[in-house]
């Protein structure tokens, strides 16, 4: 796993406040630009990573990162860590972004050192073992808490990087946390490359996890929209109805009063209801998905609002019949063979 250090990206770093570039003075990390509040004052530190947030736009307080504070959230204790083992047991790994992981770096084989962006990176999403793992890659991660993981912090509505600055981003169960998840993929489109990759999942059919920092919810077609500025490679889902159905289960639990541990354990015994996302349909487990995913590639010609209902219909075929009939109407940039099964 290469892991870049702060002094390897220097030449992309950008002030979160106005987009001039960055350096590195003797006490500090600095905004180039003198009328900047970070020309004046370097970006706080946490953990030896800088805070690069435009606090004015943030959710985020300054207060928060700055005086030795601890930041918005914790990194799991081992604990969290045994509960998060009790989870990926009771909802199985996430297959799809396994997949995607591998595909995506067949996709970047081609270039020497790539470097991928992983926003939300703070801890290893499920499925990202072989993309950690892989040599050829140069990863940068940012979280909005720093760890092992991350290079550095920062806010998803504002990347401190330049335009076309990575081969690749890696988005994943951090969209429904975003307050306006149209400006992260806006952001994620401009620091690209012109042939840049993004894979992302996003929950669908999951409730409330965040607490005050858990925003919004995302159907297949809603995410296709949401990446209407890339092609599609593929798409499809993150678990079917009975994966959706153990998180009622728990939630349900929950609401007892009984706590999230409790509840997980309580859990625990119907596992089993999650394998049914095998035999349930396609079209079943499409529109009562626990997630969906989305792989693309950066493009200059946008969906149309009339493709985006035509899409919805196209994805529920079979993908052997969309590539054998003339059937519907084919969507521009649509897989010729999506992936529609579920997390299993």
């Amino acid at each position: 796993m290469t892991v870049m250090k702060l002094s390897e990206i220097q030449n992309l770093l950008r002030c979160p406040c106005c987009q001039d570039s960055l350096e590195q003075r003797e006490n500090g990390l600095f905004c180039v630009s003198s009328g900047c509040e970070y020309g004046q004052k370097p970006f706080t530190l946490i953990s030896g990573q800088p805070v690069l947030v435009d606090f004015r736009t943030s959710v985020f307080k300054r207060s928060t990162y700055e005086g030795g504070a601890v930041p918005i959230v914790r990194p799991l204790g081992l604990p969290g860590r045994i509960l998060d083992r009790f989870r990926e047991n009771l909802y199985g790994e996430n297959r799809p972004a396994e997949a995607k992981a591998a595909d995506l770096i067949g996709r970047l084989a081609h270039k020497p050192n790539a470097k991928v962006l992983v926003v939300g990176g703070g801890t290893a999403g499920s499925g990202t073992r072989e993309l950690y793992a892989a040599a050829s890659l140069n990863i940068v991660g940012l979280d909005v808490f720093p760890t092992e993981l991350t290079t550095l912090v920062a806010d998803g509505h504002q990347l401190p990087f330049a335009a076309g600055s990575f081969d690749a981003v890696w988005i994943q169960a951090v969209l429904e946390h975003v307050l306006d998840p149209q400006l992260v993929v806006q952001e994620i489109h401009r620091v690209l490359a012109d042939d840049g990759l993004v894979y992302a999942d996003t929950p669908f059919m999951q409730q409330v996890h965040g607490g005050a920092f858990d925003f919004h919810r995302f159907s297949l077609n809603g995410h296709r929209w949401l990446f209407r500025n890339f092609s599609q490679i593929d798409a499809g889902t993150v678990g079917g109805a009975g994966t959706s159905l153990l998180w009622s289960l728990r939630y349900f639990f929950r609401s007892f009063g009984w706590g999230n541990k409790i509840s997980t354990l309580l859990t625990m015994p119907f596992f089993w209801i999650r394998f049914f996302d095998r035999v349930t349909s396609r079209t079943g487990n499409s529109d009562a998905a626990n997630g969906v995913y989305f792989l693309g590639r950066k493009s200059q010609v946008a969906m149309t609002p009339k493709e985006i209902v035509q899409y919805y219909w196209d994805m529920r075929e079979a993908p052997a019949k969309r590539a054998s009939s003339g059937g519907s109407a084919p969507v521009p940039g649509l897989a010729t063979n999506p992936s529609m099964t579920g997390a299993e």
